[in-house]
């Protein structure tokens, strides 16, 4: 019997890696620039976000105005994403345990495709992965400038992963892996299993008060994360 494809759909930040003080300089700096303030960057919750939505809502708890934000965000995440780019040339990115490792598995089974459901912009994505020596591991992704809320984004990578693979995937055929209660909420949307790891800024107890399947404290125990993504 052959066994139906899975589809693993990976967050970035706090999932797969920690860019790293310097990325969150490069946004600072981005943001000043372009509209006169960082905002309140220290006690911004970021986890599970969108890049378009945060810049937006920063700036507006910061008083800029509404015309403001829309007017300047293209040219904010620009500037945000050429200084990243120096940023992380001489500071590479920390992956999360276990990943390398994890992903070089999952690249060995033929019944899994292994994709990005991300927050960020798909230049930040590839960026930060390239970076930490991990973009080449994924098929495709679904990026943080394609819909206005996370929960959007599963039904957009359903019907990316059928022009890409030909595979007809359902919810129920998906994992989604994040570190966020927004991940956990994204999977439920579309009925994709949902695993989630505590390597980010929510602890394990919220993640599976959230609704996880199963959740990790990280991905160093390699034969229990392989068994969470494909068993």
């Amino acid at each position: 019997m052959t066994r139906r494809a899975r589809l693993l759909l990976f967050d970035v930040d706090g999932t797969l890696l920690s860019p790293g003080p310097r990325a969150r300089a490069a946004f600072a700096s981005a943001l000043a620039d372009v509209f006169g303030t960082s905002g309140n960057l220290e006690t911004f919750a970021f986890e599970g976000k969108l890049d378009p939505f945060i810049v937006s809502e920063l700036m507006r708890e910061a008083g800029v105005a509404e015309k403001a934000v829309a007017e300047g965000l293209p040219r904010a995440l620009d500037l945000y994403l050429d200084r990243l780019e120096a940023a992380l040339a001489l500071e590479r990115p920390r992956t999360k345990p276990g990943v390398p490792e994890l992903l070089e598995r999952v690249a060995t089974n033929p019944s899994a495709v292994t994709a990005l459901l991300t927050g960020n912009v798909e230049r930040g994505a590839r960026i930060k992965l390239s970076a930490a020596g991990l973009w080449h591991r994924f098929r495709f992704g679904v990026f943080g400038d394609e819909a206005s809320r996370r929960e959007e984004l599963g039904p957009v990578a359903l019907s990316r992963a059928r022009a890409t693979t030909g595979i007809a995937f359902t919810g129920p055929d998906c994992v989604v892996v994040g570190d966020a209660r927004q991940d956990v909420a994204c999977g439920r949307a579309i009925g994709a299993r949902v695993v989630a790891v505590a390597t980010g800024k929510t602890p394990a107890a919220e993640l599976s008060a959230a609704g996880a399947d199963v959740v990790l404290p990280d991905f160093g125990d390699l034969d229990a994360a392989v068994e969470a993504l494909l068993g």
